[in-house]
């Protein structure tokens, strides 16, 4: 006799079905095959689903959000007296009804989310393992490249903009170090450069001290060699050519929407 077989219909990979129904078969001692079709949009492959289920005396469960496709699946089924589940659709039903919410009935929305939620992940360890020019070589698979002089916000920037999925490297500029190889290396558009108000850096800088137990006299938080560090700044910015924001008295936030504005005008330019 031939094992009992069960084909999983989705308008998409057939990932949740799949699980639901391993999860079912695990209650049974017993070897029970499933086939899963993904992607099923159109009325055709629903007839050719139920053909086969009814000749290979088969159940069909799936996930379809289309209302005339799963009203098409379940009319079929019926007229074939094929034993059909829906896993997805009661669960709908009883949201939109009870809610009184409209849903989307769109396909692969959960792996949509399950994607953005992986590229969020990725894009925050990249952020993490290429802070503060700890690997050069992130500079070349990077997204954006930030470029600054010490407290600019490099850091706390690649984060945020790591949580809208872009992979971002960022460079720490110090004149008596000479700046990656691959800086030059990367497209220009893909670069931009972080720059401050000298007062302003004096006291971020005095206040980075202070909380580190060291005194705030030190040259770190010196005008002099901040005006020197910015002007090493500018000029190696002019040699890449890429653009500039000034994150004076500016949020993260505020600051990421100027990075990224700058950013497409320069890949639109």
């Amino acid at each position: 006799m031939d094992r009992p077989r069960i084909y999983i219909v989705s308008d998409s990979v057939g990932e949740t079905a799949d699980l639901v129904i391993k999860a079912a078969i695990s209650q049974f001692d017993c070897s029970i095959v499933t086939k899963r079709i993904p992607y099923v949009e159109d009325k055709v492959t629903i007839k050719e689903v139920v053909t086969m289920a009814k000749l290979n005396h088969a159940m069909i469960a799936f996930t379809l959000v289309k209302p005339e496709i799963r009203s098409y699946l379940l009319q079929q089924a019926e007229e074939y007296s094929v034993p059909v589940f829906d896993i997805i659709g009661p669960m709908i039903d009883q949201m939109q009804n009870f809610y009184h919410i409209s849903p989307k009935y769109e396909p692969g929305m959960v792996r949509k989310m399950d994607d953005e939620y992986f590229k969020r992940v990725e894009a925050i360890e990249f952020a993490v393992k290429y802070d503060d020019g700890r690997d050069p070589r992130g500079i070349l698979y990077s997204d954006l490249v930030l470029i600054g002089i010490s407290r600019t916000s490099k850091t706390p920037l690649s984060q945020y903009l790591a949580l809208k999925r872009l992979k971002v490297a960022n460079v720490p500029i110090v004149p008596e170090i000479e700046p990656p190889e691959e800086l030059f290396q990367v497209p220009k558009e893909k670069c931009v450069g972080l720059k401050i108000n000298p007062k302003r850096l004096i006291h971020i800088r005095k206040e980075r001290l202070k909380t580190l137990g060291l005194s705030d006299e030190a040259s770190y938080a010196n005008l002099k060699r901040i005006q020197e560090e910015l002007v090493y700044f500018e000029q190696l910015i002019e040699k890449i050519g890429c653009p500039v924001v000034d994150v004076t008295n500016k949020a993260v936030e505020e600051t990421a929407n100027l990075v990224l504005g700058a950013l497409n005008t320069e890949r639109e330019g």
